[in-house]
């Protein structure tokens, strides 16, 4: 069988995954921005949700979620293996995050790779919780 790269057809976070009885998956809460009332944070769980298509042979995932820095990282996954045996298969990995500490404010980073090679790169805001306008006075 001859290898094809598969395309990462999507990439989310979130906060729940379920599945029901037909296999379709439900996506709970996605987002783009965590925001903390104070520092530093521990958020209790976060889903990476990855979708791959259009692919052939074995591979290997793997994800990293990095500090503002862009170098130190929050957690690194241990490596997924998935097999697509033709083109036609798509698969969807889901990985769950626990308690991840989040020090400060700012743009940390979500990378997905796929045999070594980054697929794709995208920020994960985290932000001060915004404070709520004054009440109106009566």
């Amino acid at each position: 069988m001859v290898s094809l790269q598969p395309d990462l057809q999507s990439a989310l976070l979130c906060d729940d995954v379920r599945q029901e009885n037909n296999g379709k998956f439900i996506l709970i809460g996605i987002f783009d921005t965590i925001f903390a009332p104070q520092w530093p944070l521990r958020y209790h769980r976060l889903f990476v949700v990855t979708r791959w298509c259009s692919g052939s042979g074995q591979f290997t995932q793997r994800t990293r979620l990095l500090r503002p820095d862009q170098k130190t990282p929050v957690v690194e996954t241990r490596p997924i293996t998935f097999q697509m045996n033709d083109p036609e298969t798509l698969v969807t990995n889901i990985e769950a995050f626990f308690n991840l500490d989040f020090l400060t404010a700012g743009t940390h980073w979500v990378e997905i790779l796929l045999d070594q090679q980054m697929k794709i790169r995208f920020p994960l805001r985290v932000a001060a919780m915004p404070t709520p306008p004054p009440a109106p006075v009566a």
